[in-house]
């Protein structure tokens, strides 16, 4: 059966409005989430669609089809950021000091229209639809929990997107191979030893130590990975020579390996220049996302002719350099094969601005994108 995917989702796009605004008021932290995931199950109660929870807000959800073929997953992350908003919408976030600022209410809601026209051709569905609403993406990384928990079971490919302001309203970025960047977060510790300022032979700089190895660390960059040092803390009074330093940052790496060959180098530099002003350090990492490598080329290739057949090839645009923001949806395509895409957001402001928000257009490929995916997939 011949289905026009895009004109269904069109179909759905006064609901899907509407329910992308009651997601935008509430957004919430990671792993608290608790008033977004009673709205998506009330959807999906709405839909006959049976759910269970894990993770305490994590929903996984599962459409059986009426033949044998394929299973397929969708995911949505949920969780929102700490930041204001500033978009003066009139459905603008009613959780003060919290915002979707990434688009993940616009991921929550693609995926719930993908579920409303699958329901719709369930008797025409081959092998079964999981939907992966995952916790906690923007902190400590959800989805390596949640594949912990069993969400992969008898699960054949996972398909997830984000919404990219680079990209028109409408359009969909396909990425063959490495496309977002493994990361790590950092937390470095100097210990020097305070001494009056009149009298710096007594005491260790540990700011001094701390700067000529931020200077040295900050050389690293390369095509490959970048290091940021966010945040610096030291020090007690001008006066005084500081016994301790602190800094906090991020490696960002195409890929794993080029990640641990940077860690590895980093430790060296602190441990080297440490000693050199007699300070000692304190290395912390946090080495979280692998990053995303649409690895599967045949996969690629399979959702951009799907993407081109729903959409048509002049809103599908090949995304040509790696990113260097990280996701974890990595996690879903080293446990499994999958892929990952974007999905026009239509907007001027970046990505974590307090004013990113994407058009409802983004609501509608998402959904139209997405269903016709995992329902071409599912026939093998």
């Amino acid at each position: 059966m011949k289905i026009d995917f895009y004109s269904e989702a069109q179909e759905l796009k006064e609901k899907l409005i509407l329910l992308r605004q009651e997601f935008h008021k509430i957004p919430e932290i990671g792993n608290h989430e608790y008033k977004t995931a009673e709205l998506i199950e009330k959807t999906l109660d709405g839909l006959k669609i049976p759910y269970k929870r894990i993770l305490g807000t994590g929903i996984i959800a599962r459409l059986e089809g009426s033949f044998p073929g394929k299973n397929s997953a969708l995911r949505a992350d949920i969780d929102a950021l700490p930041i204001d908003e500033a978009t003066g919408t009139e459905f603008a976030s009613q959780n003060k000091g919290f915002m979707h600022a990434c688009g993940h209410d616009v991921h929550i809601t693609g995926a719930l229209g993908a579920a409303m026209i699958l329901k719709k051709h369930e008797k025409d569905l081959s092998g079964s639809v999981t939907f992966l609403f995952q916790p906690d993406e923007e902190g400590s990384g959800g989805a390596d929990r949640m594949i912990k928990a069993g969400c992969l079971e008898n699960i054949d490919a996972v398909f997830g997107c984000h919404v990219d302001p680079a990209l028109p309203a409408g359009h969909v970025g396909i990425k063959y191979g490495n496309f977002y960047a493994a990361s790590g977060m950092f937390k470095i510790i100097i210990i020097g030893k305070s001494a009056h300022g009149a009298q710096r032979d007594k005491g260790i700089d540990a700011i001094q130590a701390a700067a000529n190895i931020i200077t040295e660390i900050l050389k690293m960059n390369n095509p490959d990975g970048v290091v940021t040092v966010g945040k610096f803390n030291a020090g007690t009074a001008g006066n005084i020579l500081a016994g301790r330093a602190e800094f906090n940052g991020i490696i960002r790496t195409y890929g794993i390996d080029e990640r641990a060959r940077m860690v590895k180098e980093f430790q060296d530099i602190c441990e080297k220049i440490s000693a050199s002003f007699g300070a000692k350090c304190e290395c912390d990492f946090n080495l979280s996302t692998p990053g995303v490598i649409n690895d599967n080329d045949a996969l690629t290739s399979f959702v951009e002719n799907t993407a081109r057949e729903t959409l048509g090839s002049d809103n599908v645009n090949i995304i040509e350099k790696p990113l260097f923001i990280s996701e974890d949806f990595g996690f879903f395509i080293m446990a499994r094969t999958g892929n990952f895409y974007h999905i026009g957001a239509g907007c001027e402001y970046p990505l974590h601005s307090d004013k990113f928000l994407p058009v409802p257009d983004a609501i509608i490929t998402a959904s139209a994108v997405h269903s016709a995916v995992v329902y071409k997939f599912n026939l093998g």
